[in-house]
């Protein structure tokens, strides 16, 4: 009898594993791509899973997420993509700009795909349509990018004596660096400045940009809309303020951990449509039945305590407009 129970309850053990690895098999895959490194990416992960759950997905319980991060290596994006399909990946999240998303078109025509870019996805190629996609691929157009002449005008107000302006971009983004350059230009021939154009690709020379500032000092600094460069927010604070040099961001968050300004799209809030359209593909909608969502709301946020270290005074009417000014 002892011999009989002893048999059962090791069958018992035997097959429970492969009962939980069939009800997480069972479990549809939701593949993410992305260009950076996991330990940049907590918030804005936090907001996908938000949306996520809008829907009626929670990970772990019924959905999977499988996570692939190119650590700012660009070329390591189709691989990764390409891994996604091995994945058994119904839905493609492809994130950390147009990079991303290119490397999952060129991997799949079927398998749904939504992206995350700063700026308009027909121009770059991505769809044909924004109310009608007409393919595998549908998200949502940021406009990080195409606010750039909005975020220097707006820098230029806040620091008017400002003459040598710094403009960063990532030479690995083609698609955003020359858009920056484009839309700064613009600004620059109507106030008179002179920029100074520079580039960083890896930490380590955002660290060599800063420290040739020892050198030659620029008025401000500018820093482009790249998904890398928006990741280091946290680098990039800090050396600006140690070379007391004012600068200005794309997003609030970057201001949040201590930039003087930002303006631009909520980044999180972006996140968050982009696990409900997810959630929605998984339900069976069609991405050709998804529009590109477009961004319409922009918020203009200002730290005070930063601008006091810098000896800046903000105007009122920065002030009374700005959606967020910390103390």
């Amino acid at each position: 009898m002892r011999r009989r129970e002893f048999i059962g309850l090791l069958g018992g053990a035997v097959t429970w594993p492969f009962a939980a690895r069939a009800q997480q098999a069972s479990r549809p895959v939701i593949g993410l791509l992305d260009s950076r490194s996991s330990d940049e990416m907590t918030t804005r992960i936090a907001g996908f899973r938000l949306g996520l759950r809008d829907v009626g997905f929670t990970e772990g319980e019924n959905v999977t997420i499988v996570y692939r991060w190119a650590d700012n290596r660009v070329d390591r994006l189709p691989d990764l993509a390409a891994d996604l399909l091995r994945e058994h990946a119904a839905v493609i999240f492809a994130t950390g700009g147009p990079t991303s998303a290119f490397a999952a078109k060129a991997a799949t025509s079927t398998i749904p795909v939504i992206f995350l870019v700063g700026e308009d996805p027909v121009r770059l190629g991505l769809v044909t349509s924004l109310a009608r996609p007409a393919s595998n691929l549908t998200g949502i157009n940021l406009f990080a990018n195409e606010l750039e002449a909005k975020r220097l005008e707006v820098l230029h107000e806040l620091v008017p004596h400002a003459v040598r302006i710094a403009v960063l971009v990532n030479p690995a983004d083609r698609w955003n660096a020359e858009n920056t350059l484009q839309q700064v230009s613009e600004v620059v021939r109507a106030h008179g400045l002179q920029v100074q154009v520079l580039r960083a690709r890896t930490v380590r020379e955002i660290d060599e940009v800063f420290a040739a500032f020892a050198h030659d000092r620029p008025d401000a600094l500018f820093v482009g809309a790249a998904a890398f460069l928006n990741a280091r927010r946290v680098q990039l604070a800090q050396l600006a303020a140690f070379h007391r040099l004012p600068a200005a961001y794309s997003f609030r968050e970057t201001v949040e951990a201590g930039g003087l300004m930002s303006y631009g799209p909520s980044i999180e809030d972006a996140y968050r449509q982009c696990g409900v359209y997810c959630g929605r593909l998984l339900r069976g909608v069609k991405p050709a039945d998804l529009p590109v969502m477009q961004v319409s709301k922009f918020e203009l946020a200002i730290n005070l305590r930063t601008a006091r270290l810098l000896g800046l005074t903000v105007p009122q009417s920065l002030l009374v407009t700005a959606d967020a000014v910390i103390e």
